[in-house]
This record gives C-alpha cells, sequence and structure tokens, in this order.
C-alpha cells in the first residue's frame, strides 16, 4: 500500500515522548522488532472477532497458496491458547534452534517458514496461565528473536478478539500492510467481525478484507451445496461496513480431513471449489500489491 496508508503500527512513537529508563528500554525494543522484520515486503494479520471460525485453518491455507503462487513465505502463530498452526502442519514437536542471531523458525515442506508459540511450550496439552504482562513480554521476545530472513510475505495468526493481546501484538508489528478477517455467515459472528474492523480502524491497520468462512456445505455425496450456516452475510457485511469482501470459503469434509493428517487443504485437494476459492484470495491480494491499492 502506499507509504501514507501504512500502519505505522509501531506503537512507540520514536524516542520523542519516552519516559524514564522503562520507555527508553520499551524504544529499543521495538527498534530490534523494526530491524528484525525489516527484511520481510508485506506482513498481513489474519484475524477473527470471535473462536471458533477457522481463522488458523485460513491462515494456513493463505500462506500455501502464496507460497504455491511463486512467493516467499513466512507463518507466524502468536495465538497463545489455541497455536493450531503446529497440528495444521504436521509439525508438532518439531524443535526449535537457536543460533548466535536468533531463533531459526522451523520450514514446512514447501519451504514455508513457520514460527508458532506453541513450538516454545515445554508440553502442548498445558493450559498458559499467564498475566498479560508475562504473556506480552514473551510475545515481544518472539518477535525480536525470529530469523525470517527474506520474505515476500509473512502471515501472522492472531489470538481472536478484540482484546489485549491483539492490540499490543498489532501495536508491536512495524508497517504491517492490514489484516484480513474471518467470520461465518451467520449473525453471531458477523456481529463479533464488525468488531474486528471497528478495531483495525481505531488503531490504524487497514482492512484489506473479509472473508467468508464455513460458507455453505460441500456434500460428499452428490457435491451439491447446502447453506449450513446461511450464505452470504459476510459479503452483505463487508458492503455495510465499506471493506472489500475477499470470497467465500465451503464446509467440505476434505478441508477437517486434511487438517487432522497436517496436510494443507489448497495443496492435498487442489482441484475442489474450496482451493479454487483460497488461489482467488491469494490472486486478489497479490493484485493489490501489483496495482499498489493496498499494498506497497
Amino acid at each position: 500500500m502506499a507509504e501514507e496508508q501504512k500502519s505505522s503500527c509501531g506503537g512507540c512513537g520514536g524516542a520523542q515522548g519516552q519516559q524514564g529508563e522503562g520507555g527508553f528500554q520499551a524504544f529499543l525494543e521495538q527498534e530490534e522488532i523494526k530491524d528484525r522484520m525489516g527484511k520481510i515486503k508485506h506482513k498481513i494479520l489474519v484475524m477473527s472477532g470471535k473462536g471458533g471460525v477457522g481463522k488458523s485453518t485460513v491462515a494456513t491455507n493463505l500462506a500455501v497458496a502464496l507460497s504455491k503462487a511463486g512467493k516467499a513465505v513466512g507463518l507466524l502463530d502468536v495465538d497463545f491458547h489455541g497455536p493450531s498452526i503446529p497440528t495444521l502442519l504436521k509439525l508438532e514437536g518439531k524443535p526449535v534452534y537457536q543460533s548466535e542471531e536468533g531463533l531459526i523458525p522451523v520450514e514446512f515442506l514447501s519451504g514455508i517458514k513457520v514460527m508458532s508459540v506453541g513450538f516454545l511450550l515445554k508440553d502442548q496439552d498445558e493450559a498458559v496461565i499467564w498475566r498479560g504482562p508475562m504473556k506480552i513480554g514473551f510475545l515481544k521476545q518472539l518477535l525480536k528473536d525470529v530469523l525470517w530472513g527474506d520474505l515476500d510475505y509473512l502471515v501472522i495468526d492472531f489470538p481472536p478478539g478484540t482484546g489485549d493481546e491483539p492490540l499490543s501484538i498489532a501495536q508491536m508489528i512495524p508497517e504491517c500492510d492490514g489484516a484480513i478477517i474471518v467470520t461465518t455467515p451467520q449473525n453471531l459472528s458477523l456481529n463479533d467481525v464488525k468488531k474486528s474492523i471497528n478495531f483495525c480502524r481505531r488503531i490504524k491497520v487497514p482492512v484489506l478484507g473479509v472473508i467468508e468462512n464455513m460458507s455453505g456445505l460441500v456434500c460428499p455425496h452428490c457435491q451439491n451445496m447446502i447453506d449450513l450456516f446461511k450464505k452470504g452475510g459476510g459479503e452483505e457485511m463487508a458492503k455495510k461496513m465499506a471493506v472489500p469482501f475477499l470470497g467465500r470459503i465451503p464446509i467440505d469434509p476434505s478441508i477437517v480431513e486434511a487438517s487432522d493428517l497436517g496436510e494443507p487443504y489448497v495443496s492435498r485437494h487442489s482441484d475442489t471449489e474450496g482451493a479454487a476459492a483460497f488461489s482467488k484470495i491469494v490472486q486478489h491480494v497479490i493484485d493489490l500489491e501489483e496495482q499498489g491499492h493496498a499494498l506497497d
């Protein structure tokens, strides 16, 4: 996107205005994050107003689809209480190595660089019972230390909601290009997604668009579409909120199968309607970059 539109997202505001030793330390940490992520051309946040809408599945398949389009891609999972990316890519238990320069991301088969909070927890089944400052400090350390190298895109799987964790992380990401908001068609989800859009506007993160996930059920027998959770609610809401609508992802039993196997749906079932929808969404993002409308 154009420079004047790009979110500052840094939250620190530079050295001016920093008060005392704590403020100066925060400024230095933000500069370290900025320097570490400086080789990443585009940073895209994948967000949702609530859990259970398939946000992590969408983030994973978007990253894989971008990679299939020839882009150098990283995938960062910062959802403390539900780090799903290791499971979705069958990377559970993979070790993260520390070099003198920092943490080396785990590499997925297609060449995607992956980092997740889940890699750094001692026990995958243990609940993370940490207060806010401890979680934010851990995430700050994660952003400072990961060696991403040169990337075209970093897809960041955010915690659900609009509370302290999403706010703090968004403010720490330097020059993020914008957010993709994931919803399901029913009103229960749409009401929360409106809050996510307003959240982005308040913190000056551009909304790249809305994805309507679980939009119709593909019958595994006849391949006809059943509107299980209604259809079109996401598109209608996006129009009312004046944000782009990126597309619909149907409920497909193959998505569940691929997720459980740790094989991305867009790779395992590349000839399906859902995979075509992901490809269309990715092409829309790439077109924005090439046209300079939202990404620069």
